[in-house]
């Protein structure tokens, strides 16, 4: 086994305490992630008399989501899905409403009255939504825009420092050399990879929420919060049968992240995808951003399972007792029904909305971002947190890569390779010489003769060239307004 191989799939305790995030001549200094993780206080409401909120926000708790304008299906994610804005950032922020005063309206007296105006007519929330930023609807009813002004202040200073391309990365044979070149490899998946398995989608016509509609929720994403869950997991459990990866098998694009990984070039792969289709494809370095379903725990007592044990429960749409800790009837004196609360019963170790993210996320992240040679995004618009703070933490000097079906606008590329990934990662390693394998590619490989004849469409390639950094493959979602500006 070559030393590549022999790669420790986890950082030693020494590594997490020893290896910091950002470095600064002040050790004082608050880093962006500081102020990312900055927590405005909220209170909870204890009476309807006297709300008095508690708890804490950050822009990686789950009641933040990022902007997306593609139907992906990121899990967890509220951005708004209307696309008629386009790219905020891309337009100028300055033209963004949340930064426009109409003059006719504006009385004001002095400079006081003036701030106060401004105060009330941009309030926190408008402005990170000109930052793509949108806040879960909880997060909107519980903060207040003093509490939020530490994230604001992160949001912006991330902007400040946004990344510029590499000069010397600018075509599909530049990727291709960096992958034979590069040895610590990370690789951020997210909903695109799965799609072509029969998974379904969290926002598209036909999605997830779309099909929440019968169970008369306030807001699709209630069916993912984690209070709601407690009170009510029968109206989960009556849906988790869709989510569960049970029958889907991995995609080219789930074994081309294997093959790097056999390779001895994989550093981590972090993905967003709830599936656990990576599992099946035996990646070893794998870190699941927003849980999964590989494991189970009771919502009360904190007893894991194997994910397997709650299985026919799912499929019987049942809600899975804990084995552990003794059920809680229901309060209902009328009323012979011992259906449970929720209280002891199992729950997927997938992250909801209100639970905090896997402290493996961040302990890894720690380490891999000081070892990383090499990028790449697939099948992600990286507009969940905190997936989408990943970009920001690595040293801009590192390549870095996407493979997705529309652009991302608002993070820097060296290239953007637009299209369905299981038509993108065959070509790379055709022209790698790299043999995928997978029983959906013609003549099942990347390197069988079927596939290289119908890698061309007579004389011309499969893929057109915009300019330099920008390609696109069949399968390519793009607004035609940007198509012009790439021109």
């Amino acid at each position: 086994m070559s030393s590549k191989d022999e790669k420790p799939l986890l950082p030693s305790p020494q590594d997490l305490v020893s290896k910091k995030r950002f470095s600064s001549e002040n050790d004082n200094a608050e880093t962006d992630h500081d102020l990312s993780l900055k927590k405005a206080k909220v209170q909870e409401v204890t009476s309807e008399d006297d709300p008095a909120p508690t708890g804490s926000l950050s822009i990686n708790d789950p009641l933040f989501d990022d902007y997306n304008e593609e139907s992906d299906q990121d899990w967890a994610t509220g951005g708004s899905e209307s696309d008629s804005e386009g790219s905020i950032i891309d337009q100028g922020l300055l033209a963004h409403p949340a930064f426009h005063m109409d003059e006719d309206d504006v009385d004001v007296d002095g400079p006081e009255d003036e701030s106060q105006y401004q105060h009330e007519s941009i309030p926190v929330p408008k402005m990170l939504e000109a930052f793509n930023i949108f806040m879960h609807p909880k997060a909107a009813l519980l903060a207040t825009d003093i509490e939020l002004l530490p994230i604001l202040k992160s949001v912006i200073t991330r902007y400040l420092r946004k990344r510029r391309r590499l000069d010397y990365v600018n075509t599909l044979e530049d990727v291709t050399k960096l992958l034979s070149e590069a040895n610590n490899i990370m690789i951020v998946t997210g909903a695109g990879v799965s799609v072509s398995c029969g998974i379904p989608d969290f926002r598209s016509e036909k999605g997830i929420y779309s099909r929440l509609q019968e169970y008369e929720l306030d807001d699709p994403q209630q069916m993912f919060d984690i209070e709601y869950f407690r009170e009510s997991p029968e109206i989960f459990y009556s849906f988790a049968k869709e989510l569960y990866p049970a029958k889907y098998e991995p995609s080219p694009s789930h074994l081309f992240v294997k093959l790097v990984e056999e390779k001895g070039k994989l550093l981590r792969n972090y993905t967003q995808n709830i599936d656990t289709l990576e599992h099946k494809a035996n990646i070893k370095r794998v870190v699941n951003c927003h849980g999964s379903f590989a494991t189970a725990s009771c919502v009360t007592c904190g007893y894991k399972v194997d994910g397997k044990e709650i299985e026919q429960y799912i499929m019987a749409q049942q809600v899975p007792p804990c084995p552990k800790c003794k059920p809680q009837p229901n309060n209902n004196n009328n009323s012979d029904d011992e259906s449970q609360t929720g209280a002891s019963i199992m729950k997927p170790d997938i992250t909801f909305f209100g639970e905090r993210l896997p402290a493996e996320f961040d302990n890894l992240l720690v380490v891999d971002t000081e070892q990383v040679d090499l990028l790449i995004v697939m099948g992600s618009s990286l507009k969940v947190s905190p997936v989408s703070e990943i970009m920001s933490q690595i040293p801009h000097s590192v390549p870095q890569i996407l493979i997705n079906r529309t652009p991302i606008t608002h993070m820097t590329f060296d290239i953007q390779l637009l299209g369905d990934s299981d038509v993108i990662v065959p070509e790379l390693c055709r022209m790698l010489n790299w043999d995928l394998k997978h029983p959906k590619l013609p003549g099942g490989g990347a390197l069988s003769e079927e596939s290289v004849q119908l890698s061309k469409q007579g004389e011309e390639k499969i893929y057109k060239f915009w300019k330099d950094g920008l390609y696109t493959f069949p399968g390519a979602v793009i607004d035609p307004r940007y198509v012009n500006s790439q021109r």
